[in-house]
């Protein structure tokens, strides 16, 4: 048998920072993960400054040998119309690709690792878990993404929730590629879909060239991004032979879910809560916070790993992310929430009309679709937590 006071389920962002956390507090932790790092993460992959101050990052000795790329602007615009120009006096983001990041954090947690390990059972023991028969912890933090087991075991199999499906390619540029590809590395490209239920990207980070689309509506995914790339090489803006096999994913948006994020000696954190920002699917930076935050709870209450003594994770997190999460056994409704869509934008055809106009002038693109839907540029990345004065008809249960 493995024994370890807190076990973490994902050895992602959300994963690696709540054990890094954990083990800078002298807490003993074990991190589980099927895969084996450093391993493929397609993504189109960038970081804020405010998630370089969360995780305490050394910027000169991560660079070292991975890719950083600084990003001073974006072209952001609708298919099919031109696209705007926005560029800053100052790095707002900065690319990175995740197999070099997540490797990066994993290793640097200095938490014990498991990995190529699959979660095959979770059972509930006097002194409090044990995974697969042979790991016992205390306390279980679930951060597996999307189809985490842990996520699974606390809400239940089968739920319909509205995920947003993506698709991507992640691929080193050869010579000549790079040479055709018109991506400028230090200006992500934003394609927004014209109903604006998704958006399409091409960044190109060194030599390494990420292109990709998501949408709320996973079944017209692939009609939308085989539009998307044939226009961009008919264009002569991307190189014909891009490659073949892309990679999908899936994740829910902030909002659009009923699930549980605690309960008795369990915490559900990144996208395996269902935190994604719904405006842009940015999951990187809510996974961290949540990690972040999971981490000071666990350290706080101590041994004691009631349901009552973790709420204050789930008020945290109520609070933090504007949206009341519940603790758990939770149970399934017939109709989870839909969410404000992809972009958070409307629904009605003569709005996003409007919307469409709107995002045509660099005052919206800058201040609204960049600023405050991708960036964040202001506030403490993580305030201290106030009560949330949002309903809170779960907590009790």
């Amino acid at each position: 048998m493995t024994a370890c006071e807190v076990l973490v389920v994902g050895g992602g962002p959300a994963g690696s920072t709540c054990a890094w956390q954990l083990r800078e507090r002298g807490v003993d932790v074990l991190v589980l993960d099927k895969a084996r790092f450093p391993r493929d993460k397609v993504c189109a992959g960038w970081i804020t400054p405010g998630v370089v101050e969360a995780l305490s990052l050394d910027v000169d000795e991560y660079r070292r040998g991975r890719v950083f790329q600084t990003i001073t602007g974006f072209r952001t615009g609708v298919m099919g119309h031109p696209l705007v120009d926005t560029r800053y006096d100052r790095p707002v983001s900065f690319g990175i690709l995740r197999r070099e990041f997540d490797h990066y954090l994993l290793v640097r947690s200095g938490a014990r690792v498991q990995e190529g390990t699959v979660v095959t059972s979770i059972e509930r023991t006097p002194a409090g878990w044990c995974v697969n028969g042979d790991v016992t912890a205390r306390l279980l933090v679930g951060a597996g993404g999307h189809f985490c087991p842990v996520a699974r075991w606390l809400n239940g199999p089968g739920r319909s929730e509205p995920i947003v499906a993506a698709s991507e390619v992640e691929f080193a540029l050869t010579p000549e590629q790079e040479a055709i590809c018109r991506v400028n590395p230090d200006q992500p490209e934003l394609y927004f879909c014209p109903d604006l239920k998704g958006y399409g990207w091409c960044f190109q980070k060194g030599t390494t060239l990420n292109v990709g689309l998501g949408r709320q509506d996973r079944h017209g995914l692939t009609g939308h991004l085989q539009r998307f790339v044939r226009a961009l090489v008919s264009a002569g803006h991307l190189p014909a032979d891009l490659p073949t096999t892309w990679h999908g994913h899936a994740y829910l948006l902030n909002g659009s879910t009923t699930r549980a994020v605690s309960d008795d000696g369990v915490v559900l954190i990144g996208d395996a809560a269902g935190l994604a920002y719904a405006q842009s699917g940015e999951g990187i930076r809510p996974a961290i916070e949540s990690g972040l935050l999971a981490a000071r709870a666990i350290v706080a209450v101590g041994g004691d790993t009631r349901r009552a003594a973790l709420e204050p994770y789930r008020l945290a997190l109520s609070q933090r992310f504007g949206v009341e999460r519940h603790a758990g056994p939770s149970v399934p409704t017939a109709s989870p929430p839909a969410g404000r869509g992809l972009l958070g934008l409307f629904p009605d055809r003569t709005v996003q009309s409007l919307a469409r106009r709107l995002m045509a002038t660099r005052w919206f693109n800058r201040r609204v679709v960049l600023d405050r839907w991708f960036l964040h540029p202001g506030g403490v990345l993580l305030a201290e937590p106030r009560p949330y004065v949002g309903p809170t008809r779960n907590a009790a249960r």
